[in-house]
């Protein structure tokens, strides 16, 4: 084939697979022209998870009818003039590929009013038409001041990519989760996000300090709303912000993570892994902490051009940043909440360490070792002294309470627990170490599976409903899961917009914190969205439930209590992996001890 030019119509359906991913994406393109455009109020409607319809209104400064046409021009932008401005962003939008990347794959309508530089507002609004790239005449509207952009039919001329959006539901799930982040972004601007009708997300505009808690405990939950440390530290022109969830609230999931450079939502690795490190000292390994930080350093030493959905950004100076939000969030959390983690100590010396120029700044001073935790055993009978204040398991547990027959069973009764963790027992074979949580979780997922199974799923009837605070996100989810929560035996409403009521839960799970459970299920399913076919939610939604009521680490046992455990596993034949594919015991013989320690038989 001879070289040619591309047709126009082709080079912008080219340039929308970049802009347009999914619906989620031109939402994102135009909250974005909202908020530089001076919004204080946006709304958005979704028909369809997005496909069908994305309406976005704002009362924003305008565009003028005579630049109506420019504005679905490709690289047609007011944001930035020259190169010394693309080395500066201080918009969020820049490029002018939004407009008519979408226009080339959707039916695009943009009716707007404009505020007129010293003449106030427009005497009239206008509106133009594109549909697959083509333009429509511009004609009278009758839009209030700002702009309504309505996108309807999305990828309706590429079906190629239309088959490749996902379920509706997935589809709405990114969308309530980006106008979140923007809402914690602009507390400035009123959010609201409705489906087919229904306010998913109410966000009003905040200027006081409760109001502020109320959007975070909106997004966030009332949870960390109400323990979260707010922070501040500043060294020369680079200021790190926001809150920083507790330790001990960490979770099994990255889902309240909210990160933004300039006021610019990103998903960038350099900053979670400092914020990760930042919370080493205090956090259990593997949980995820929640947080929601704000960067702010001159436009000049950040480059946001370097991802095509500006999602990651580029630090002149990347390591002198890392440094600094590290240890920012590591003294955030040892001053403001008395942690006091032994880097904190070290920390606290460079607090006010100078970053005028991040490209020329020294280092902060490298962390202080720790000291490792003292072995912990749990000791057999003759230690009741220091076995008696030790409470019994919840009586959701799912495990019953026996003496086992010693010396009789494959997994060998019970003589200790290390660390909190690990089960030690002796059988005939030699010595058994087992993963008490890995173990438990594996049997709770068997006997929920068995009872779904079954006829009829026993259930404990609550003797008052349990009120769920969640986030829209997670209010979707459970409208999306509510069948497969009844089919494993909660009796679960929606009693108000963001409120669950909790009415029953499995016989196996009474006892436990019904509240936390959901909501951390809600979490991960969010997390695992589209990672599973109908048919292998309800199976997904008992392995999140079976780890999330497992014994966790540093749960001290009973003898009694860890010889259950090990009579349960004996009944599961499929004790040997817990649902996340880990082995739940393991077996070192007399003759691999013997070899250990050298003796011979």
């Amino acid at each position: 084939m001879a070289i040619h030019i591309l047709p126009d119509a082709l080079v912008d359906q080219i340039a929308a697979g970049e802009v347009v991913e999914r619906p989620a994406s031109l939402v994102k393109e135009l909250i974005e022209n909202s908020l530089d455009a001076g919004a204080r109020h946006i709304e958005i409607d979704i028909e369809r998870g997005g496909a069908g319809l994305v309406r976005v209104l704002d009362d924003g400064v305008g565009i003028p009818a005579t630049e109506l046409p420019l504005a679905v021009q490709r690289h047609a932008t007011s944001k930035i003039a020259s190169l010394a401005d693309l080395a500066a962003i201080r918009s969020l939008g820049f490029r002018g590929e939004a407009l008519p990347s979408i226009g080339s794959v959707a039916r695009l309508r943009i009716a707007s009013r404009a505020v007129l530089d010293g003449l106030g507002l427009a005497e009239a609004a206008a509106e133009l038409r594109v549909e697959g790239g083509e333009l429509g005449a511009v004609s009278p509207s009758a839009q209030p001041r700002g702009t309504l952009i309505e996108v309807r039919d999305l990828f309706y001329n590429v079906p190629a990519r239309r088959k490749f959006l996902r379920a509706e539901s997935t589809e709405l799930g990114h969308i309530i989760r980006l106008v979140e982040r923007y809402a914690l972004a602009r507390f400035d601007v009123a959010f609201r996000l409705r489906s087919q009708g229904k306010v998913l997300i109410d966000a009003p505009r905040v200027d006081s300090d409760p109001a502020r808690r109320a959007r975070l405990a909106l997004i966030m939950g009332e949870d960390f709303a109400a323990t979260a440390i707010p922070f501040e530290r500043q060294s020369g022109t680079v200021r790190l912000s926001g809150w920083l969830g507790q330790p001990e609230a960490a979770r099994a999931t990255s889902d309240l993570q909210f990160a933004y450079v300039n006021g610019r939502a990103v998903r960038d690795r350099l900053l979670a892994n400092a914020v990760r490190l930042g919370y080493r000292d205090v956090l259990y390994h593997g949980r995820q902490p929640a947080y929601v930080v704000y960067l702010e350093l001159d436009p000049e030493w950040v480059d946001v051009n370097a991802h095509p959905q500006k999602l990651e950004v580029r630090f002149r100076d990347s390591r002198q940043i890392h440094d600094f939000v590290m240890r920012s969030v590591h003294q955030g959390l040892g001053v403001v909440a008395g942690v006091a983690p032994a880097t904190a100590r070290a920390d606290a010396l460079v607090t006010h360490a100078s970053v005028q120029n991040p490209a020329s700044a020294s280092a902060f001073s490298s962390a202080a070792p720790l000291e490792s935790p003292p072995l912990s055993l749990s000791l057999p009978a003759d230690a009741s002294l220091s076995m008696a204040g030790l409470a019994p398991f919840a009586p959701g547990s799912g495990l019953q309470v026996n003496e086992p027959a010693p010396g009789t069973e494959m997994l060998g009764t019970a003589i200790a627990q290390l660390h909190g963790i690990y089960i030690l027992a002796q059988s005939a074979a030699g010595l058994v170490l087992v993963d008490a949580h890995a173990a438990h979780e594996r049997v709770l997922y068997e006997r929920l599976k068995a009872s779904m199974d079954g006829a009829s799923v026993a259930a404990q009837t609550l003797l008052e409903p349990e009120l769920v605070e969640v986030t829209p996100r997670g209010s979707a989810l459970f409208a999306e899961h509510a069948l497969e929560f009844c089919r494993v035996g909660f009796e679960i409403d929606e009693f108000a917009p963001g409120k669950l009521a909790v009415r029953a839960v499995p016989a196996l799970l009474s006892g436990v914190d019904a509240a936390s459970l959901i909501r951390d299920v809600l979490a991960d399913l969010a997390a695992e969205q589209g990672a599973h076919h109908l048919d292998g939610v309800a199976n997904a939604l008992l392995g999140n439930i079976a780890c999330r009521s497992a014994i966790k680490a540093n749960r001290r046992l009973t003898l009694p209590e860890m010889n259950a455990l090990l009579r349960d596993m004996e009944r599961t034949l499929r004790a040997g992996q817990c649902n996340h594919g880990r082995p739940t015991w393991t077996l070192l013989s007399m003759a691999q001890l013997d070899q250990l320690f050298l003796r011979g038989r």
